[in-house]
């Protein structure tokens, strides 16, 4: 099994930058694509970014406007999404996960979800 516990939220200024961190326990965490998604107060889960076990391939929603870096180190069992020129709009819990296989846009796929973390952007 795979546990993971997400950090590096807050509160931030409108035009600023975050790096989220997920961090994963269990072995074999390396064989694992990751995904990030997130959800906003009375709205539903959405799509953010994924990756797969070697970090080769990335994937991002359409709605990224090029904001947004994934990326992962398996020495550090860790996975990281970078969101730059943070807007009001990019407030919502962000959730890592992670599944055996390929990545997917689906967060029903996934088998393992972190807690959340909060981001909340001021404008």
């Amino acid at each position: 099994q795979v546990q993971l516990v997400e950090s590096g939220g807050g509160l931030v200024q409108a035009g600023g930058s975050l790096r989220l961190s997920c961090v994963a326990s269990g072995r074999a965490f390396s064989t694992y694509a990751m995904g990030w998604f997130r959800q906003a107060s009375g709205k539903e889960r959405e799509f953010v970014a994924a990756i797969t076990w070697s970090g080769r391939d990335k994937y991002y929603g359409d709605s990224d406007e090029g904001r947004l870096t994934i990326s992962r180190d398996n020495d550090k069992n860790t996975g990281y999404l970078q969101i730059d020129s943070l807007k009001p709009e990019d407030t919502a819990v962000y959730y890592c996960a992670a599944r055996q296989g390929y990545y997917s846009v689906y967060d029903g796929d996934f088998e393992y979800w972190g807690q959340g973390t909060q981001v909340t952007v001021s404008s």
